[in-house]
């Protein structure tokens, strides 16, 4: 029991390293497209440089394991396609469109996604306890983005972040449920190099445009290189993020790691408070409060559905010691 609670504490751990450098993707990001960049091209470079860095890491992983790697290699083709390529291809893509707020808002529609994925698909209908926490991150969600003062929404972009939504969802999803003999950084390599190379093939062919500039960029207030954000984009924001993400959802499962995974919108509000000087208002605040709320709702939940091991029973106490003579004798 102490070694479940101690994963689950530790997955826990895993999940919020994840929000908080997930969160840090549109800091990075914004730099790179206010220099030029298209959305394409961030995400191709974004994934695309760290499938390299962890290409020898996955690969003394996989060792022993590479038919584990073939089994899956189905599921982290889809991983690459949909949770790698088209989570960050639909979020980049909205935010041209929408404020960033409403676009991640859009995005983490997913989480509710996952919940009804996993009622349909393996017939795990939420509880109450649950319900009630998707409904208390919702409406922090709504408070933290302030969507009230949005504006009008484009439809292009609610489309595209809808196609986030669905990578996210599928995120969390395969990462609970792939072949546990297949190791996490295996798994966020192998997705990111698919990913990668779907991107590029789509922009050779024109489906896609890729366009970068290689000179200095804005961040933080200070111009710099752009191999800064770049580097941010690829060690911080998709690396560590990926590969702690990964970890937390097969530690915690896939509801509970995608309610952690909203807390990427209150790390996302502090990172652009410490970096563009935007600060968060009560408003905000409170919304982080009913966030947190919330997963400790789904949490609580979790735990209280969790199967008890079964206890061993005792042996009647009328029962006299068997005597020398009837010991060793079958029953």
């Amino acid at each position: 029991m102490r070694t479940d609670r101690s994963a689950a504490g530790f997955g826990l751990a895993l999940a919020l390293v994840s929000a908080a450098t997930f969160g840090t993707s549109g800091t990075f990001a914004r730099a790179l497209i206010d220099a030029g960049w298209t959305a394409g091209a961030a995400v191709a470079a974004r994934v695309g440089i760290a499938a390299v860095i962890l290409a020898i890491p996955a690969a003394i992983a996989l060792r022993g394991r590479w038919r584990a790697f073939g089994r899956s290699l189905p599921q982290v083709g889809l991983f690459g396609l949909l949770a790698v390529g088209g989570a960050q291809l639909g979020f980049f893509n909205a935010v041209r469109f929408l404020p960033v707020g409403v676009a991640l808002l859009v995005e983490y529609s997913g989480i509710v996604l996952v919940v009804l994925w996993m009622w349909a698909r393996h017939g795990d209908r939420p509880r109450r306890l649950t319900v009630a926490g998707a409904t208390a991150a919702a409406i922090g969600l709504i408070l933290v983005l302030d969507v009230a003062s949005g504006g009008g929404l484009s439809p292009v972009g609610i489309i595209w972040g809808l196609v986030a939504a669905v990578g996210l969802a599928t995120y969390y999803v395969l990462s609970a449920r792939v072949d546990p003999e297949l190791p996490s950084v295996a798994l966020a390599c192998g997705g990111m190099a698919i990913g990668a190379v779907v991107l590029l093939l789509l922009g050779v062919v024109g489906l896609l445009p890729l366009h970068a500039t290689y000179g200095n960029v804005s961040f933080g207030g200070h111009e710099m290189s752009w191999l800064l954000p770049i580097a941010g984009l690829s060690l911080i924001a998709a690396v560590i993020s990926y590969v702690s993400g990964i970890g937390a959802a097969r530690l915690l499962g896939a509801p509970l790691s995608s309610f952690v995974g909203l807390t990427e919108v209150l790390f996302a509000v502090l990172f652009a408070w410490l970096v563009l000087g935007e600060f968060p208002t009560l408003t905000q605040a409170i919304g982080g409060a009913f966030i947190i709320a919330g997963i400790a709702l789904v949490r609580v939940d979790q735990l209280k559905a969790a199967p008890k091991p079964p206890r061993a029973e005792a042996p009647p106490a009328h029962l006299p010691e068997p005597s020398l003579a009837t010991r060793g004798q079958g029953a």
